[in-house]
């Protein structure tokens, strides 16, 4: 089988990478072992949220600040302000609302209660311009679902009150839930998604207004809209107050409908998506990789043009870690760490962690290297490449969206 590109790893970065390419006519492969950094999203996008410790509020203003590695630096200021006004639209025509732009972030409320900025959320999650203007939410409840655990409505309570909001807490029960209830660990927020449709989405409308009158806002957990964004819609028309939801413990039910529609997008518009499958190994012959065999597949080769690899870092095992060695696992890919072990992590655990950052070495086009040498039709995107801290910048869904596209755009135009 041969494709003109073939993506490894089928997230948040493969999917926008693949999409992009099959738009401009190419024959597209994505082979993703299947779960992704997606079904944990937190209801959110972030460009830049955080540098040198301090809250960022205009993230392009400060990527003028990050280091020659960072993939910021590496895909350009120009082509990353030409990029950013499209990302909205890309999602649009999956099915996926985002609210958001990137010349301010915004704040997001978090599951125990804390705002942190973000540069994208998902439609009716809990965001706002600036904490200190709560007051614009009026009265406020929140509202837990009986039975379920991964919502702390208390700490959300705690957090909204130190900034001044006033905020209650109630709790509803639906019967379509028993059976759920009956079993604690089935009562998590994707099960809750897959009953919350049809009739049982004017009950729990009904439910809602009982327990929250005269609250002008309400907050639920992100309980609500598995597939796609109609419940959402259906639920938010029947209330007379307004509705915000608060994103779960994992899995992520905006996050796992934006893998799906992603997906079902990427395969409506003709690509081939091999799940739960995994590349074992690639033949490369001097400065090109020709195939890749995969584990389902058995001897069986995939061949393209050009090749993509968007696997993730240590989480997604995109990356492998040793006590003493951090290696790219199927094709034995250069990577980037530090030269002194003890600088791989700080002890302090709430400090940066520098491993984090570490990722395959990548050329200013994201080409990959192999015993010091790049691979001219082999690229990394999104954490894979390595060289940001995707946590403790708040950077990781820009990077996985922003390098997909470029790498995608310089593929499309042969370089």
């Amino acid at each position: 089988m041969r494709y003109d590109t073939i993506i490894i790893g089928g997230g948040l970065s493969g999917l926008i990478c693949g999409q992009r390419l099959l738009e401009a006519g190419q024959n597209v492969a994505i082979i993703s072992s299947g779960q992704s950094a997606l079904h944990f999203n937190s209801g959110s996008m972030s460009l830049l949220g955080q540098l040198n410790g301090e809250d960022v509020m205009e993230p392009l203003k400060a990527m003028e600040q990050l280091d020659a590695s960072h993939p910021y630096t590496k895909i350009g200021m120009p082509a990353v302000r030409q990029l950013l006004p499209q990302v909205k639209g890309i999602f649009a025509k999956a099915g996926i609302t985002l609210e958001g732009n990137e010349e301010r972030n915004h704040w997001r409320l978090t599951p125990v209660g804390m705002f942190k900025p973000a540069w994208l959320s998902f439609k009716d999650y809990a965001t706002i311009d600036d904490p200190a203007n709560i007051s614009q939410w009026g009265k406020i409840t929140a509202i837990n679902i009986q039975g379920f655990v991964d919502f702390y409505s208390d700490f959300i309570a705690n957090g909204l009150r130190k900034v001044g909001a006033e905020c209650q807490l109630a709790t509803i029960s639906l019967p379509q839930l028993d059976r759920l209830r009956s079993n604690s660990t089935e009562m998590r927020a994707t099960n809750i998604a897959r009953v919350i449709t049809g009739d049982v989405v004017d009950q729990l409308a009904a439910e809602i207004e009982k327990v929250a009158a005269g609250a002008d806002t309400v907050l639920l957990p992100a309980v609500v809209g598995l597939f796609d964004e109609t419940p959402v819609d259906e639920l938010r028309n029947k209330l007379s107050c307004r509705l915000r939801y608060v994103t779960t413990m994992p899995m992520s039910v905006g996050g796992m409908r934006a893998q799906m529609r992603l997906r079902t997008q990427f395969q409506h518009s003709g690509g081939t998506y091999f799940i739960g499958d995994t590349v074992k190994s690639g033949k490369i012959d001097k400065d090109l990789l020709s195939g890749v065999s995969t584990i389902n597949l058995g001897d069986s080769v995939l061949k393209a043009d050009q090749f993509v690899l968007a696997t993730g870092n240590f989480i997604s095992h995109g990356l492998k870690a040793t006590p003493t060695t951090i290696s790219e696992p199927v094709f034995g890919l250069d990577v980037k760490v530090s030269a002194s072990r003890s600088e791989w992590c700080n002890k302090d655990i709430y400090e940066q962690q520098n491993y984090m950052s570490f990722g395959v070495a990548t050329d200013d086009t994201f080409h990959v290297y192999r015993n010091g040498k790049a691979i001219s039709n082999f690229r990394a995107i999104g954490s894979v490449a390595g060289g940001h801290d995707p946590l403790k910048e708040s950077s990781g869904g820009g990077v996985a969206i922003l390098s997909a596209l470029k790498v995608a755009d310089d593929i499309i135009n042969g370089k």
